[in-house]
């Protein structure tokens, strides 16, 4: 008896050694497997109930980050678009008043402040979608509107758009009816013609039918994995009348229908009036829904769209300030990958500038950027984790010596 009361047991169900399949032992005490197991369960549940308050599930309005504080967050990791991030920010706010609004009994109800971003390829339209999302820390999904097309056709449902937002959050609907939508290319659903009779717009006008239910809000049967639906299969039901979604296109040719409505002269020619050289480089600042409706979005789709904004094109300083000031700056990013061999890595100032007139030369925008400083420090990422050498000094001749010898011609647009 004096043995068994002697013998190791867990602190917290008080079983024995011999009663349990693994006692692990603590300074004072011990505890069981199913005792561990239990608890984790525990702390999984209460980090689960903590992130839920901390994304806006249970946060009230004083809690809510205000339109200043969503932009200052926002500068830290997208250079420039200020105008662009004022009015997400607006957006965003209000989009997350609305589901916080008391039952006042008023009547009045908020409508989504859904959002329309245009802005040439590599501005940074996905990235800014991305940060919000990850300030708010709700579930967030980017879906390409170049695969959709209706019901009964070669591509996917309207409807697998919200599995990816399922997905994101490990299908808990509840959290994924809070979420957030980045649809890209949105300007390639565009109506093909002015005349739909000719042929059915299967990619196109029809595409944009679909949307018009989940954007302006309803109930809609999801499939889990995506893809077709089919009569066997059971279907998740999600209801999107609070869910945000924010659309980005390139729109590219939009500025002649913008200039022709301002009755300015057509982009691409020689000028002596300096005022339309400016507007050339400016001419989306003035976009309005009725471009877009020229372009071939259809009225009712840009009524679920209320927010418009416009991104600017990246002259050569934003593009150098985006390769090392943010937070994730591509060049911090390079360097910390190199600082987790042990290698230390300086650059010359002279490699930016040439970093920046080769995204400049080939018409990439932020988004080449990276592809090029891939390209300079590729053969280095190859050797150097297997050297003793560990400084790497990148100059003017070694960066282009690496993008000769890396055919970076590929890349050029016409």
């Amino acid at each position: 008896m004096a043995g068994k009361r002697n013998e190791d047991r867990c602190n917290f169900c008080g079983r024995g050694r011999g009663e349990v399949n693994l006692l692990i032992s603590g300074i004072d005490g011990y505890i069981c497997d199913e005792c561990a197991e239990q608890a984790h369960a525990i702390v999984n549940e209460a980090l689960k109930q903590h992130d839920e308050r901390s994304s806006g599930m249970d946060m009230d309005l004083s809690e809510l980050p205000k339109p200043k504080d969503i932009k200052a967050f926002l500068d830290g990791y997208v250079i420039g678009q200020d105008e662009a991030k004022r009015n997400l920010s607006v957006a965003v706010y209000n989009h997350y008043k609305r589901l916080m609004q008391p039952n006042s009994g008023d009547d009045v109800e908020i409508e989504k402040s859904n959002i329309i971003m245009v802005g040439r390829t590599g501005t940074g339209k996905t990235l800014l979608a991305k940060t919000i999302a990850r300030m708010l820390n709700v579930p967030f999904a980017i879906v390409d509107a170049t695969v959709l097309t209706e019901a009964g056709y070669v591509g996917e449902d309207i409807e697998s758009i919200l599995t990816r937002l399922l997905q994101a959050c490990d299908y808990d609907v509840k959290k994924a009816e809070r979420g957030i939508v980045f649809i890209d290319e949105i300007d390639k659903i565009a109506r093909k013609g002015d005349n739909p009779s000719i042929t059915r717009d299967v990619s196109g006008e029809g595409v944009q039918q679909g949307l018009l239910k989940l954007l302006e809000g309803s109930r809609v049967g999801v499939p889990p994995q995506g893809g077709r639906k089919h009569p066997e299969q059971k279907l998740i039901e999600v209801d999107t009348k609070n869910i945000l979604f924010i659309c980005g296109g390139a729109f590219d040719g939009i500025e002649q229908k913008i200039a022709a409505r301002l009755n300015t002269r057509s982009v691409g020619f020689n000028t002596d009036d300096k005022r339309v050289e400016v507007d050339r480089n400016n001419l989306l600042q003035y976009i309005t829904p009725a471009d877009l409706k020229k372009f071939g979005l259809i009225p009712e789709i840009i009524g679920r769209l209320p927010i418009l904004t416009y991104l600017e094109p990246l002259d050569a300083e934003a593009l150098k300030r985006i390769l090392t000031e943010p937070k994730n700056a591509i060049i911090k990013q390079y360097q910390k990958l190199f600082k987790m061999d042990g290698i230390e890595v300086t650059i010359d100032p002279e490699v930016y500038q040439l970093i920046v007139d080769k995204a400049i030369e080939y018409k990439l925008g932020a988004r080449g950027l990276r592809a090029i400083t891939e390209s300079i420090m590729m053969d280095a990422m190859y050797n150097m984790p297997s050297d003793e050498k560990k400084k790497l000094h990148v100059t003017l001749e070694y960066a282009k010596e690496e993008l000769r010898k890396s055919n970076l011609e590929r890349m050029r647009v016409a």
